[in-house]
């Protein structure tokens, strides 16, 4: 079947789609409102045609990254239907891809449901902020509305080192550089090394992965740079512990000491249907003061951490508990879909019972 790439994707968007999936034996399928329904008028899509579509969505270092793993992640933009990200891979010896819509622009915190603490770290000269959580939790939206309210309300040089580059940010009061991994720079610890020498107030990262990464970061926040970054974790004590594993032994004091001092806070987050069809974040949020930065060098167990966030309600912080629970009682998600994320279950429906909410 020959395929018109860039009409499928204007029917994608034009139905609202946030994702499509493209697989032989099955025509284009798009994810609506969390809901997944076939596009009419197209057969099933064959072994040449989504080789034919990936090929036509690579970037060159993507092209190259599928031909040594079998798999790609990678971004794209057409001027009049917008930007996706886009992962490739193989399966039963064809090719699928699934494309995820980037919305242009950046959501505000409010309308993420993010902590109006928020605005104060974005406020800060220098330190490291992380946003944490799975894949899918939503970490790069909660990046970008940051980014965006610095870029809106302080006039300072911004530069991002991304892979691959999802949302757009056209200067406001801000100047902002792009960079791509791959494209603009080989990896993400030369583009930060080289920030430096660009006169960089803001570096966004767009995770730490690597010891080279988690070095320039601590580094950048170290002489004067706001840093924000995410990070495939759970919650903050599994972040720092993360972090401090990246390095040597011998180093770890030293990185306690300097994460210490460093650190803005952690925003550990998840996603979860809601009752209105679509997402509800909640996140735990934890600040840096001095009984956090005693527990970040005094190696202490993960529960003592969260003990701190619970008695830290004055500095903005919130535990994961706490955040799922005002979900709950606000009836934007129903309560065994907040169970499923709890620390506490039962503590979690004692009080929902006690806020009046059926169980």
């Amino acid at each position: 079947m020959d395929i018109n790439i860039e009409d499928l994707l204007r029917r994608a968007v034009s139905a609202g789609a946030s994702d499509i999936h493209l697989k032989v034996g099955s025509p284009p399928v798009v994810k609506v409102g969390g809901e997944l329904d076939r596009l009419d008028g197209y057969d099933d899509l064959t072994p040449a045609d989504t080789q034919a579509i990936a090929e036509a969505f690579f970037t060159p270092r993507a092209a190259q990254d599928f031909k040594d793993s079998g798999t790609a992640d990678f971004a794209f933009g057409r001027s009049d239907v917008g930007r996706f990200r886009a992962t490739a891979f193989r399966q039963r010896g064809s090719v699928s891809v699934v494309l995820r819509r980037v919305v242009p622009g950046a959501r505000s915190f409010a309308e993420l449901g993010l902590p109006k603490v928020i605005e104060k770290l974005a406020r800060a000269d220098s330190g490291l902020l992380l946003v944490t959580g799975p894949a899918g939790s939503g970490k790069t939206a909660t990046m970008a509305s940051v980014l965006d309210w610095i870029n809106a309300h302080r006039a300072v040089a911004i530069l991002t080192v991304e892979d691959p580059i999802e949302v757009l940010h056209p200067d406001k009061r801000s100047v902002v550089v792009q960079r791509e991994v791959g494209v603009d720079t080989p990896t993400p610890a030369d583009a930060i090394k080289s920030a430096m020498r660009h006169d960089a107030d803001v570096l966004l990262i767009s995770e730490i992965n690597d010891v080279e990464t988690a070095r320039a970061a601590i580094d950048a926040a170290e002489t004067g740079h706001l840093v924000i970054s995410s990070m495939r974790t759970n919650d903050p004590a599994d972040t720092i512990d993360r972090i401090i594993s990246l390095f040597p032994e011998t180093q770890q004091r030293v990185v306690r000491g300097q994460l210490g001092s460093q650190l803005l806070g952690i925003v550990s987050q998840r996603l979860l249907d809601s009752q209105s069809n679509g997402k509800s974040l909640a996140c735990e949020l934890m600040t840096n003061n001095e009984r956090v930065k005693e527990w970040i060098i005094g190696e202490a167990g993960a529960s003592a951490l969260v003990d701190i966030i619970k008695e830290s309600e004055f500095f903005g912080m919130q535990t994961m508990d706490a955040s799922l629970l005002k979900l709950v009682v606000d009836r934007a998600v129903e309560l065994p879909e907040a169970i499923h994320f709890a620390r506490n279950v039962h503590d979690m429906r004692a009080k929902a019972m006690a806020a009046g909410i059926q169980i």
